[in-house]
């Protein structure tokens, strides 16, 4: 047992660091709660004629050059401060931009034949069809609506199933993740022809500037590659960064003037020699 003296200092000493901790949250509270000082010479506000016009009568984008609808928005007969009559004195315009969520459905009335000579099966095709099939699959999405799916899943990242969500919700359209998949897969195959014109351009094209950067497929690491000439731009996505790749867009006997991007200009890879592009261990590491 400790005598009762060292019990006391110890209660003193106990009661003096609670009275401390309360006096310094006092202080603080003290500083937080106190009145920031008033300038005591406030810089006065410019009159409003100094300003011009009035920044609530100035419009804040572009006025729309077409109006679909015209609606008028009369004056209430009295006012809500005093309900006395409302005395007119002019009419302004407001624009709203808004979306009309409209979706068109076409019915082609496709005419199925065969040929004289051989039998073999013909239909016609309008420009406006995106597909040749017919019964279980006749319902198909019309060009604009797979532009839309295009730029959303390739130029903005969304996912398939999120694309198809977005018809859902803005235009009532049913589909599948898979269906919009199989669907860009058509679209691709039909823009090859026009694809390959691009890579005939810069194929044939005096100045390529051409670069490279990491891109998964499927967890995958492959190789985006880009080309870009005065004229038109070319993406491939390739397994690998070395002289095949390179090849394999602008052709082993490409003859022009090849440039790395500006970020790369110190350390460059040569890809030329002798006017050909000359495959290196800098370029095919």
């Amino acid at each position: 047992m400790l005598p009762s003296a060292v019990w006391t200092r110890r209660w003193e000493r106990s009661n003096d660091s609670v009275r401390n901790s309360k006096r310094r949250c006092a202080l603080s509270s003290a500083k937080l709660h106190r009145s920031p000082r008033v300038a005591q010479n406030p810089i006065p506000s410019a009159p409003a004629e100094s300003l011009g016009p009035s920044m609530a009568s100035e419009p804040r984008g572009p006025v729309p050059a077409r109006v679909d609808q015209e609606i008028p928005v009369p004056l209430p007969q009295n006012s809500l401060c005093c309900r006395a009559p409302v005395i007119y004195e002019d009419t302004k315009p407001q624009y709203q931009e808004d979306i009309v969520r409209q979706t068109i459905v076409r019915r082609f009335d496709v005419q199925i034949g065969h040929c004289a000579c051989c039998g073999r099966h013909v239909q016609g095709r309008h420009p406006l069809q995106t597909s040749d099939a017919l019964g279980a699959a006749q319902v198909q999405f019309g060009p604009e609506a797979l532009s839309m799916v295009a730029h959303l899943n390739k130029e903005m990242g969304i996912s398939h199933e999120r694309a198809a969500r977005v018809l859902d919700l803005g235009y009532g359209l049913q589909t599948s993740r898979s269906g919009l998949c199989r669907a860009l897969t058509r679209l691709g195959q039909k823009a090859a022809p026009t694809y390959e014109q691009l890579r005939s351009a810069v194929r044939s094209s005096p100045l390529d500037w051409m670069d490279e950067t990491g891109w998964r497929v499927a967890a995958h690491l492959q190789w985006l590659w880009v080309v870009v000439s005065p004229e038109v731009t070319v993406y491939d996505i390739l397994p690998g960064r070395g002289f095949a790749e390179a090849a394999s867009i602008l052709g082993e006997d490409y003859d022009g003037a090849l440039r790395r991007p500006p970020h790369e200009l110190q350390n460059p890879r040569p890809l030329h020699e002798n006017g050909t592009i000359r495959s290196s261990p800098q370029v095919s590491q």
